[in-house]
């Protein structure tokens, strides 16, 4: 025993350095495959009888040793049917010869205590193998070896079931050794990576994978394989033989032990996944894109600004989509051309309106030079933006030498089968190059921003023209009127807000009337864009043409009511005719509703009559009185019909602030009506400052307070028309009135030192007042009136109106009013409560108009 090495330690174990064959002796076997077998061994004498045994044997078949040896094993443990034949197998036995079989015996009982020679246990089979051999004494004896079959049939079942696992696994199965090396390889594995299962023995990670990649699935294994942790769905790539392509496998480790437990290598279940992998990037890439065209249908288009669209498209590809992009849109369309020259080649102008980079320093470029934000440019005809320009299909734009960008898309921005500009997305280096996918999705995309361009520069186009249309129904300039100084502001929707907005209905009008009187009128059309514009314009000309009637304010706003009904129907103010004669009738549907006051200043008498239909109130300042708003009764808006309109007349006091305006200035989403018109009544502080200054006061003032809707404000301060520029008589009806009349003129005009207008004023005023002692009734009233004209009034009873008629050479009679005509510069009548009013106006000596010779008029009419 003197040559027996000292045993080592449980924890030293194994050297793994030890060369093969040497001995390695340990206080407890680490698990062997007899462990898991279990054999059992005892011996028998030459006598037949157990002279040793096990304590294996012991376990295996329930018998105490005590109880065992000195016993015929043939009597102990066979069956009495077999006795017979076992003891000529065991004098064979003992003669020398080996012999192997199944042989029936007693197991244990269940509970797994040994029997003591009386228990009968359970039946079992257990494969002997017996082997001769000698005793010191030369003597024959015999070791026999015992296992029970039901762990045998356990082992070969587990052993095919191991290898028909192993071997038929559809996944790559590896069982790698403690030195991470391949101990055995399955045919799934091999057919991937070339030769037999057994060509891979030996081999390391670093045998099948890039380098780094090796080292990081190296360290992995170790990990697994000192901490038993298992790893699952671990991606690994690599190449395989003969290949370029890049392959992924998805691996599962887990640790391996022997029947005692002690490792000894870990499995590796690898199976390719470079399909899947493809699969899942497009679906991420389906995905990314759907969810940009869900981004971009949210996104873009939602400002009808032409630049701020193509801003919206380049913020919902960048960076999420490219690195950098472009819009250019043709200047043409831009200015408002439809057909912009050179438009059909792709060499027409274009404005760069939106960039956009994720990336610093990388700007795309136009015409072999940088394009800065704003500028206008072209393509040169044989380049690849032209060429998509001229065709209406994506290029692809070639790398530029130096240049960061790698990849680039000219896609042209087709709307309604237009071209309206281009779109450039770029990719920097290092990403991933477009794809046909790629171009699919920037076609799609900058095929959505094109049509809400193309909607933005109709929109725009449509709003240009709405609102030279609206400003051109506006009274030019600043208004004139007799005893009233004016000031006016209109501020488009756009211009109040500072964003894009449709042009809306809104309108005042200052219209002189006859006898020094003024007309003040503001009204809004509900509703906007073009039509309401359109719409907007006839109600103002049929105010002018109703004001010129010189009709009562209610009455007015009745006919207006009635015109109003028939603006949005075909047919225009012919349905308005069709409305009046069945109000009740009227289809609210097909009408424009609209708002307006209506008012008529006198300067002789500084009273103002005003009509309200469903209007703000007029508000009032008279001096050192705090504003406040009239009570015009509101009526309903125009369009509606059904009731009369009622009329309020006002005194104004000299220097009196009256002001008109539409709802744009007091109300907003985001602040009530009530609200805007305490701050509008608040911001009338002082106004004895110029009227331009107190517009301008009230439009800062409420700044916060106006929405989208267009502004209309009108501001009059009263200049009654002083007392000594008014000559008033009343004349009694009789012939010698017409002389009376002449002298009172006369003497008038002396006095206002208008001599120039004597003779022609004589001539006229006695031909009115002759016309009214011959068709008129009561006493008659004769006024003159001086202010930037002078104005003659000869006023009756009679309410039949007088008719300009041309006379035949042989009448008497019959030139009066053509008379009148040639000589003054205007000329009319109108209804007055108790009668009519015959007037005539005649420009102030010193003007641009020339005075007719009374004389050479006379002479004209025969």
């Amino acid at each position: 025993m003197s040559e027996i090495p000292a045993r080592p330690t449980k924890s030293e174990g194994p050297s793994e350095d030890a060369p093969l064959g040497d001995a390695v002796w340990q206080s407890s076997p680490p698990g062997s495959i007899y462990d898991y077998i279990k054999v059992a061994s005892f011996s028998i004498g030459p006598d037949g009888l157990v002279d040793q045994w096990s304590l294996r044997a012991e376990q295996l078949l329930g018998i105490p040793a005590e109880h065992a040896v000195g016993t015929d094993p043939i009597d102990a443990f066979i069956d009495p049917d077999l006795r017979e034949r076992g003891q000529r197998k065991m004098a064979e036995i003992l003669d020398g010869r080996e012999w192997t079989g199944v042989v029936p015996f007693r197991a244990p009982d269940a509970d797994g205590g040994l029997r003591t020679g009386t228990g009968r246990g359970t039946r079992g089979l257990a494969e002997v193998y017996v082997m001769p051999t000698r005793t010191e004494d030369g003597e024959k004896a015999a070791v026999c070896i015992v296992v029970d079959v039901r762990v045998l049939r356990s082992i070969e079942t587990d052993l095919a079931a191991s290898q028909a696992i192993f071997g038929q696994s559809p996944f790559g199965f590896l069982l790698i050794d403690p030195d991470l090396r391949v101990r055995r390889a399955n045919q799934r594995f091999a057919s991937t990576f070339g030769g037999t299962p057994d060509d891979h023995r030996g081999k390391g990670v670093h045998d099948y994978l890039p380098r780094a990649e090796a080292d990081r699935v190296s360290a992995t294994l170790r990990r697994v394989l000192e901490s038993g942790d298992s790893i699952t769905d671990m991606h690994v790539t690599g190449f395989v033989p003969g290949s370029e392509e890049r392959r992924h496998w998805s691996v599962n480790l887990y640790r391996v032990h022997s029947g005692s437990g002690r490792p000894i290598g870990v499995a590796w279940l690898g199976t390719d996944i470079t399909a899947r992998r493809a699969a899942a990037r497009e679906a991420a890439a389906a995905r990314r894109n759907l969810a940009l065209l869900n981004e971009a249908g949210a996104r873009i288009g939602n400002s009808l600004d032409l630049e701020t669209t193509a801003r919206e498209l380049l913020d919902v590809v960048v960076p999420g989509f490219c690195d950098l992009a472009t819009v250019d849109l043709y200047q043409g369309l831009l200015v408002g051309d439809e057909t912009p020259a050179g438009l059909a080649d792709g060499s027409a102008e274009l404005r760069r309106v939106a960039y956009s980079s994720a990336v610093s320093d990388a700007p795309l470029h136009g015409a072999g030079e940088r394009v800065q934000l704003g500028a206008v440019h072209h393509y040169p005809f044989n380049s690849p933006c032209a060429d998509a320009l001229r065709t209406g299909r994506p290029r692809t734009v070639p790398a530029e030498d130096g240049s960061l960008v790698q990849s680039t898309l000219a896609v042209p921005m087709v709307a309604h089968d237009t071209v309206v500009g281009l779109a450039q997305f770029a990719r920097t280096k290092g990403s991933e190059p477009f794809g046909d996918r790629d171009r699919d999705l920037a076609v799609e995309l900058a095929a959505r921003a094109a049509v809400c361009i193309d909607n933005a520069r109709l929109y725009r186009r449509e709003h240009e023209r709405a609102l030279i249309l609206q400003r051109s129904l506006l009274p030019p300039g600043d208004p004139e009127a007799s005893g009233l100084d004016i000031a006016c502001r209109y501020l488009p929707g756009e211009a109040a807000t500072g964003r894009a907005s449709e042009v809306g209905g809104d309108w005042f009008d200052v219209i002189e009337l006859p006898g020094h009187r003024t007309a003040l009128v503001v009204g809004d059309v509900m509703g906007r864009g073009l039509r309401a514009a359109v719409a907007m314009g006839e109600l103002r000309t049929a105010v002018r043409t109703l004001a010129q009637l010189d009709l009562e304010p209610a009455e007015v706003l009745s006919q207006l009511d009635e015109i109003a009904r028939g603006l949005g129907a075909p047919g225009g103010v012919q349905q308005a005719t069709r409305a009046a004669r069945r109000p009740r009738e009227a289809d609210l549907s097909e009408v424009y509703l609209a708002t307006c006051v209506y008012a008529v200043y006198d300067s002789v008498t500084r009273r103002c009559t005003f009509a309200n239909a469903g209007h703000l109130p007029p508000v009032l300042v008279e001096p050192g009185e705090s504003a406040l708003m009239l009570d015009v009764p509101p009526g309903l808006p125009l369009g509606v019909g059904g009731e009369p309109f009622e009329e309020v007349e006002v005194e104004l006091p000299e220097g009196a602030l009256l002001a008109l305006y539409t709802d744009g200035l007091v109300e907003s989403r985001d602040h009530p009506l009530d609200e805007g018109l305490q701050a509008f009544v608040g911001a009338l502080t002082d106004p004895t400052q110029p009227l331009e200054d107190v517009c301008d006061q009230v439009l800062n003032t409420l700044d916060s307070h106006h929405g989208e809707d267009d502004i209309a404000l009108l501001m009059a301060r009263v200049q009654g028309l002083p007392t000594e520029s008014v000559g008033d008589w009343t004349l009694p009806r009789e012939p010698r009135s017409v002389g009376r009349a002449r002298e009172l003129a006369r003497a008038q005009l002396l006095d206002w030192d208008m001599e120039p207008l004597v003779d022609t004023t004589e001539l006229l005023v006695s031909e009115l007042v002759t016309n009214a002692l011959r068709y008129g009734e009561g006493e008659i009233r004769l006024r003159l009136l001086l202010d930037r004209t002078l104005v003659c009034e000869v006023w009756d009873s009679g309410l039949v109106q007088p008719r300009r008629r041309r006379a035949r050479d042989t009448d008497e009679g019959g030139r009066g009013l053509q008379l009148v005509g040639l000589l003054s510069a205007a000329w009319g009548s109108r209804r007055t409560p108790r009668g009519k009013t015959v007037w005539f106006e005649l420009p102030l000596p010193g003007g641009d108009t020339q005075l007719t010779d009374p004389a050479e008029a006379l002479l004209s009419l025969f």
